[in-house]
């Protein structure tokens, strides 16, 4: 075996050991036993360069003069890309927030601006940067990778306070009165199918079910409606599946089914009830259908219905929202809402820490679209607007019989 098989078989079995000052050390230490063109044979067969191998040298000639747990002298190695360059930290904010640092004209102005994008843009600039020094600078900035809040609401309505503070009163003096307080909504409607449904849940590694890879359905495929109905002072929640639309026809449909199969039984000397809804959709406070539909309810059930409108752009205040609605999304997390079946039963599922308990039914009634009712026949409801904001907030009372 020559001297170089010799010195390769011992660089291989010791060098998963080797740290940058060991390695050195070892290259040197071979090279003076070679003497003359050793250097230049080890720096070959390990992959270091001549003046490394000529350091360890000095080192073990000066008896090693570094503190053992040292692998170089203080000061050593490559130094910080911000020591050597003193723009870089500009640059790079600079093409991160362009409209707040002053450079609107910014190469990446409607970019992504992802690290390796920056790096690349930083580099075509005369910066000598990697995507990891980009992405370290940018923590050592402060900045980190967040998403739009939605918090902006567009331009407020002057009484917008003013209508809270309305519902809230009326809510605590029906409350105060045994009379039942309801919030209502449509949740966003969902496909029936083998769908990709938002969020995870726990499968053995590979076995995450299967589903569409694509979600573009022709008119065919059946969609859910989910009205929801929350009940404000039981903490309880009624939701109907429709499987037609959305219509306010359908909306009050759901409020008669929660009153017929849980509302009677809660509240059997309640004379009034009290609704309360956004100002859009399919209970909007300008649909003639949605107060047709209430007054035939009143007449029905001999109760007074008053409702109470949030104010335009303030539909997340509504109590269903986020006291019934977004406990189903987090309990249907990650299923395939593959029939309708599914949906009832993950639905009645819902519960929470609080006590909050969920009935579910689907309604397979169609719904007319485009129904319109006249001012002339809207004008002949026992209907009594608020003198504050009457369009908001009005009472449906039930209509007498004539004799």
């Amino acid at each position: 075996m020559t001297i170089d098989e010799q010195i390769i078989m011992r660089f291989e079995q010791l060098a998963p050991t080797f740290n940058e000052r060991s390695l050195r050390l070892f290259a040197a230490a071979e090279a003076n036993a070679i003497g003359r063109g050793g250097v230049s044979r080890l720096s070959r067969i390990t992959g270091l360069s001549r003046p490394t191998i000529e350091k360890g040298q000095r080192e073990i000639a000066e008896g090693h003069p570094l503190d053992k747990d040292r692998i170089r002298a203080p000061g050593g190695g490559r130094k910080k890309a911000v020591d050597t360059d003193s723009t870089l930290v500009e640059c790079l904010e600079r093409l991160v927030e362009p409209l707040t640092r002053g450079d609107p004209d910014s190469p990446l102005r409607w970019t992504c601006k992802s690290v390796r994008t920056l790096a690349a843009e930083l580099n075509r600039q005369g910066h000598n940067v990697s995507k990891n020094v980009v992405c370290e600078l940018l923590h050592q900035l402060k900045y980190s990778l967040q998403a739009n809040k939605k918090t902006l609401e567009g331009n407020q309505h002057p009484d917008r306070n003013a209508q809270f503070e309305h519902i809230n009163s009326c809510v605590q003096a029906k409350i105060a009165r045994g009379n039942p307080v309801i919030s209502v909504d449509t949740k966003k409607k969902e496909l029936v199918g083998n769908y990709k449904n938002n969020g995870q849940q726990w499968h053995q590694n590979g076995e995450a079910p299967e589903v569409n890879g694509h979600d573009f359905p022709d008119c065919s495929v059946p969609r859910a409606y989910p009205y929801g109905i929350y009940d404000i002072s039981k903490n309880t929640g009624y939701v109907e599946i429709g499987t037609d639309r959305d219509t306010a026809e359908f909306a009050v449909a759901s409020i008669r089914g929660w009153w017929k199969n849980e509302g009677q039984k809660l509240y059997h000397n309640a004379k009034s009830l009290l609704i309360t809804a956004d100002s859009g959709g399919s209970n909007s406070y300008r649909s003639g259908l949605w107060k047709r539909e209430l007054q035939k309810f009143a007449n029905e059930f001999g109760l007074s219905i008053s409702v109470c409108h949030f104010p335009p752009g303030t539909s997340k205040w509504n109590k269903v929202e986020h006291r019934l609605f977004s406990f189903i999304s987090t309990n249907w997390r990650g299923e395939p809402l593959t029939d309708y079946e599914t949906i009832v039963r993950l639905i009645s599922a819902t519960k929470t820490a609080k006590g909050l308990s969920v009935t579910c039914r689907l309604n397979l009634r169609n719904y007319e679209k485009g129904i319109k009712v006249s001012k002339k026949e809207i004008e002949r409801f026992n209907l009594k607007r608020d003198k504050f904001h009457g369009e908001w907030n009005y009472t449906i009372a039930p209509q007498v019989k004539p004799p």
